[in-house]
This record gives structure tokens, C-alpha cells and sequence, in this order.
């Protein structure tokens, strides 16, 4: 369940910050005492809270420009410092953006649809929500965001520069982005506005061109937030009535989301009651284990493939680790992202909050996800040519005649290797009966 009532605490497993979306899922409570090598002695904290409360009172006298120096502003400021010091995730969040997170984990949110990171000291776009501004203005993952405004990128932090993506909807938004796979730079303009999320898409069974005599399902899933589950229930529910005998679930570009609704997902495809993630961290009670619900029933034990590559995030990398961890499914393509912290939550007395990492993911096997990523099975890699073509086609709708015939050639190398493997499963366990016609396209 997700946690999301006034004075409870939630947390954040995202890959990174979002414009204008924020990613979550449920943990235990804050509480214990870190250990007494740990603590400061008593004296020393007084006596830093004193040059702290020094400095704030030579602001609030000596400061020249008076509507500065609020106490409600000078404190708020000290708390985005403090916060942003410990890492790129921990945050101080004021009450419209600790709004904005809870109505993010519904699938719907105001932006520009981009999710960013930093990768080298870069700002990088590492997904594109689809039918948003950043989407129809072909702005692709593996872009880099040099300017937002007028501010450059280089000495942002994650948080900043989605704080400045963010604002009122029919606001516009000015982007400076390069390419690295076009070596070009251009200024896109963005309006921002209130984007619903589908979150599992292309349902569909592959082409009889790519599978032969295998009915071999596709779902794509674009990030975890409340219907996902559900969602993909329903997909699955279509595939298996068309006859499906083996899926491929599409991760790429998954920047992550609610935990619960990741282990909710997993739940389609293992035993209830099946250990999918576990936490820790300095406190107790960040220690514990998300599990299979123990009514939960899994499908028919088709063989399944997952697709990752290194934008597949948080959520995305718990699934594909304790699915792979679990044997229950192949993993083609490339390592993950690698993040693997858990930022809680923890709402304030006057409607702000604080987002703090608080522990680490580990997959059933023991793996750490953070800055690791998770290893494919079968490793295909994607060079960045093939990354722009695979974004391309995922807005069709959207392209030029020159485009449109570029993604008529392109062949996923990634999807067709995981549709090799699966092939082999099926024909080797004996599943497979004659296709009397091609019952999709693609």
C-alpha cells in the first residue's frame, strides 16, 4: 500500500528527478538511534547549532536587502543546502512540489515529460514520457540538456534542474539540448501542461516474420505507478486469450516508479509469497522484505524475456533482478541504470517534506542494485544510432517522411534476440501448434 495521507511516510525509488513527476512506493517508518560512534557529542551539537543561529542573526541584522530575510525563507534555504550536500537524490520539498509527488504516483502530472539525470557532470535525458511536450518535440533519451532557460546545466543538480522544468500549466519552457548522435545543439521551446501516463503499452503478439510458429506476445511498460499492475493484468489477460505462449515484457526506457506496484507486477509472474526486493540501511526498520502477496496467484508459467538497457531504472531493476534471480525469466540487452537507494519521504508539520536516502536495494540473490545496475542474460548491446531509431519509432505517429522511412528498416536487435531465445524455450518444450494466420502486425 502506498502511503501518501498527511503525517505518514513514503519513499521514492526513482532513477533520478523528474520533470514535473516524481516516483514512489511504500516504506517502514523512521525510527531508532544511529550508533554512539556516530553521534556527535552533545556539546558539539550546541555549539554548531549556535554558529548556525549566529549566522541567521547577522543575516536578519546586517543583510542589505530586507525582503530577503524572512525567517521562513532563510530556513527553507538552509534545509535545500543541507539536504542537497548529502546526495543527488535527497531533497527539501515545498508543499506545491510534496503535492505534485502525490498526485505523480496517480499517472498523471504537470511538465514537460522528461525524466533527468547526471551522468560525467551532464545533464541527461534519460526517458521521455510519451504524448508529452519533450516527446512530440523528438527530444530522445541520451540527450543532453545544456541550457533551461537561460541557466546552464553544468553546475545544476538533479533537483534544481527539475525544479526549473517544472511550473503552471501553458507556462513555456526554453531548452538548449544536444545530441550526441546528430553532434548538433538546438533551442526547443516547450509548453508545459498536465500529461496522463499509459503505462503499459503496445500490447500486442509479434508478427509471424519474427516468430514463426510461435505465438509470441509484447507488452511495453513505461514506468510503475498505480494502474500499472492492473494494466498489465488486463494485457495479459488479451495475450493469453489470443493464445500466447511466451512474452517479451519491454523495460527500456523504464526510469522506474511505486515500489509496491513493481512487486504487484512481479506477483503476474511467481509464486505468492515470493521475496522480490529487501532493504537496508543505518535504521532498523528501513530493514525489511517485499514480498508476493500471499493470495496472489501467477500465471501459467509461459517463458518469459525481459528487455533492459541502461536507462531501465529503480523499479525496473528490482523487477528484472528478482526475475532473474528467481529464474523465472531471461534478461536481454544491457546492464541498468543502477539505482538502487530508497529516498523516503517524510512530510513536514506545515505541508513541505523531506526526501532523504534512507537504504539500499538488494535483489533475492543478494545483489546490490545502486550504481551496479543489473547484468543481462544475454547481453545485445544497442549503439546510440539504434537507441534514436527504437525512440522513433515509438512516436511514429509524429515523424517526418525522411524519418518515417529510416524506422521502416530498423530492426530491433535486441527484441529479435529475445525472441530467438524464446522460440528455443517453446520448441524445445514441445508448445508449439501451427499459426494459421498472423494474428498482428509488428
Amino acid at each position: 500500500m502506498l502511503h501518501t495521507i498527511a503525517g505518514r511516510r513514503f519513499c521514492l525509488i526513482g532513477a533520478c528527478a523528474v520533470a514535473g513527476m516524481a516516483l514512489a512506493g511504500s516504506v517502514g517508518q523512521l525510527s531508532g538511534a544511529p550508533s554512539a560512534a556516530e553521534v556527535e557529542t552533545e556539546s558539539g551539537v550546541y555549539a554548531n547549532l549556535g554558529v548556525f543561529a549566529k549566522v541567521l542573526q547577522l543575516i536578519r541584522q546586517d543583510y542589505v536587502n530586507e525582503a530577503k530575510i524572512g525567517y521562513q525563507e532563510l530556513i527553507r534555504a538552509a534545509l535545500k543546502g543541507m539536504l542537497s550536500s548529502l546526495d543527488p537524490h535527497s531533497q527539501y520539498l515545498e508543499p506545491s512540489e510534496f503535492k505534485v509527488i502525490q498526485e505523480d504516483t496517480q499517472s498523471r502530472f504537470n511538465g514537460v515529460g522528461i525524466v533527468v539525470s547526471q551522468r560525467d557532470g551532464r545533464l541527461v535525458i534519460v526517458s521521455t514520457m510519451e504524448a508529452g511536450p519533450a516527446f512530440r518535440a523528438g527530444i530522445l533519451p541520451g540527450d543532453h540538456v545544456v541550457k533551461i532557460g537561460d541557466q546552464l546545466t553544468e553546475k545544476l543538480g538533479v533537483n534544481d534542474a527539475a525544479n526549473l522544468l517544472k511550473g503552471d500549466i501553458g507556462r513555456l519552457v526554453k531548452l538548449t539540448v544536444y545530441s550526441p548522435t546528430k553532434k548538433e545543439v538546438r533551442e526547443v521551446e516547450l509548453v508545459r501542461e498536465a500529461i496522463h501516463v499509459a503505462t503499459v503499452r503496445d500490447i500486442k503478439l509479434l508478427s509471424v516474420q519474427y516468430t514463426a510458429d510461435v505465438r509470441i506476445g509484447y507488452v511495453r511498460v513505461s514506468q510503475f505507478n498505480t494502474p500499472t499492475a492492473q494494466e498489465l493484468a488486463k494485457a495479459l489477460d488479451e495475450l493469453e486469450k489470443l493464445g500466447m505462449q511466451a512474452l517479451v515484457l519491454d523495460l527500456r526506457h523504464n526510469p522506474g516508479g511505486v515500489l509496491n506496484v513493481a512487486v504487484d507486477v512481479a506477483a503476474q509472474f511467481l509464486p505468492s509469497n515470493s521475496l522480490v526486493v529487501s532493504t537496508e540501511g543505518r535504521v532498523a526498520s528501513q530493514n525489511r522484505s517485499y514480498r508476493t502477496a500471499p493470495e496472489s496467484k501467477p500465471r501459467a508459467s509461459f517463458p518469459l524475456a525481459i528487455l533492459i538497457n541502461g536507462s531501465s531504472a529503480s523499479a525496473s531493476e528490482i523487477l528484472a533482478g528478482a526475475l532473474k534471480d528467481l529464474r523465472r525469466a531471461i534478461l536481454v540487452g544491457e546492464t541498468t541504470f543502477g539505482k538502487g537507494s530508497v529516498q523516503s519521504v517524510i512530510p513536514l508539520p506545515d505541508g513541505a517534506a523531506v526526501r532523504l536516502t534512507t537504504a539500499k536495494y538488494y535483489t533475492p540473490g543478494r545483489q546490490v542494485i545502486h550504481e551496479r545496475g543489473i547484468e543481462p542474460t544475454i547481453r545485445v548491446a544497442a549503439p546510440p544510432d539504434q537507441e534514436r531509431l527504437l525512440a522513433m519509432q515509438r512516436r511514429e505517429e509524429l515523424l517526418d517522411e525522411k524519418e518515417r522511412k529510416e524506422v521502416a528498416v530498423f530492426r530491433d536487435n535486441q527484441l529479435e534476440r529475445a525472441v530467438d531465445a524464446l522460440r528455443s524455450v517453446v520448441l524445445y518444450a514441445g508448445r508449439t501448434e501451427p499459426v494459421a494466420k498472423p494474428v498482428s502486425t509488428k
